[in-house]
C-alpha cells in the first residue's frame, strides 16, 4: 500500500502543478508577447501586402528571421501606408514599423530605433542607356522626374545642390503619386532625362521585365534603413532584443542571402 500511495502522489503532482498554474492564471502563452508590426504596403520587393494579407518581401523575411531568434515574442505583421505607419507608431497602435526608414534626429527622439540596421537604401540614377548620365554632376541642366515633396529623394537632391552650388541640378516636388514603373517609362520615352530613386523598390525587375533600355548608376547616396519601435519602458527590452538579433543575422550571412533573393544584389556590404 505505501508503494501504491507514493505512485499515486507522483502521478498527481503534474496535475496539481497544472491546476495551480491555471488557478494563478498563468500559461505558456501568457509569457509570449504579441508584437504588432506595420510594414510598407506597396514597395515591392522591399515589402508589400495590404491589410489582411500577409506581407511579402525583404523586410518581412528579415522580421520573420528576427522572430525566430526571439521566441518570447510573436510578430504579427500587416501592410500599411507610410503615414498610417508613423501615426500608428506614435499612438501605440503598432509596436514596430518597417518601410525603408532612415534614422533622423527627430525620429530618434520620438521612437526607439535599434543600432543595427535592417538594410541599406542605395540611391541611384536611372537614365537611358545611350545617355552620358553616370553621376549627380551629369544631371546639371537635365529634366529630372519630379519626386514627393519633403521625401528622401527631394531632401537628398536639395542638400546635394547646397553642397555643390556650381552644378545646377533642379528637381521639382510633386504630389502626383505616379507609380515608379510609369516614371521609368517616361524616362524611356524621353519625357524626362533621369529618375532618382532608392534601388530597393524593384526598378531592375521592371526594367528587365519590360525590356526597357534603362541603366542604373552606381549609388549616389547610401543610407542605412531601420525598424522603429514605439517608445515606452516596456519596449526597451524589445529594442535591445531586436538589435541583437539583427546584428546576428548580418554576421551569419542571413541578411546577405535575403538581399540577393529580393534585390538581386548585395546591399549588406553598404551597411555601415
Amino acid at each position: 500500500m505505501p508503494a501504491i500511495k507514493t505512485t499515486l502522489r507522483r502521478l498527481a503532482m503534474p496535475g496539481i502543478v497544472a491546476l495551480a498554474m491555471t488557478t494563478a492564471g498563468f500559461s505558456y502563452a501568457d509569457s509570449v508577447r504579441t508584437i504588432k508590426i506595420a510594414t510598407a504596403a506597396e514597395s515591392k520587393p522591399l515589402s508589400w501586402g495590404a491589410i489582411g494579407v500577409e506581407p511579402q518581401g525583404y523586410e518581412p523575411d528579415v522580421l520573420k528571421a528576427v522572430n525566430a531568434k526571439l521566441p518570447q515574442y510573436k510578430f504579427v505583421m500587416e501592410g500599411a501606408a507610410d503615414l498610417a505607419q508613423e501615426t500608428g507608431l506614435v499612438t501605440g497602435k503598432y509596436d514596430m514599423v518597417s518601410g525603408g526608414y532612415y534614422k533622423a534626429p527627430a525620429r530618434s527622439k520620438q521612437f526607439l530605433i535599434p543600432d543595427s540596421p535592417i538594410g541599406a537604401s542605395l540611391m541611384k540614377i536611372y537614365s537611358r542607356k545611350d545617355s552620358n548620365i553616370n553621376g549627380m554632376k551629369d544631371l546639371a541642366g537635365k529634366k529630372i522626374v519630379p519626386v514627393t515633396a519633403g521625401g528622401g529623394v527631394y531632401k537628398f537632391v536639395t542638400q546635394w545642390q547646397k553642397e555643390n552650388p556650381s552644378d545646377e541640378v533642379t528637381i521639382k516636388a510633386s504630389s502626383a503619386g505616379i507609380p515608379y514603373p510609369d516614371r521609368l517609362k517616361e524616362v524611356q520615352s524621353g519625357k524626362y532625362d533621369a529618375l532618382i530613386l532608392p534601388s530597393n523598390l524593384g526598378e531592375q525587375t521592371v526594367i528587365d521585365n519590360q525590356k526597357l533600355a534603362i541603366k542604373a548608376s552606381e549609388p549616389v547616396s547610401i543610407n542605412n534603413t531601420y525598424v522603429m519601435i514605439h517608445k515606452s519602458d516596456e519596449n526597451k527590452a524589445l529594442n535591445d532584443d531586436v538589435n541583437k538579433a539583427l546584428k546576428e543575422l548580418k554576421d551569419d550571412g542571413t541578411l546577405d542571402k535575403l538581399s540577393q533573393k529580393w534585390f538581386g544584389e548585395d546591399v549588406v556590404r553598404y551597411m555601415k
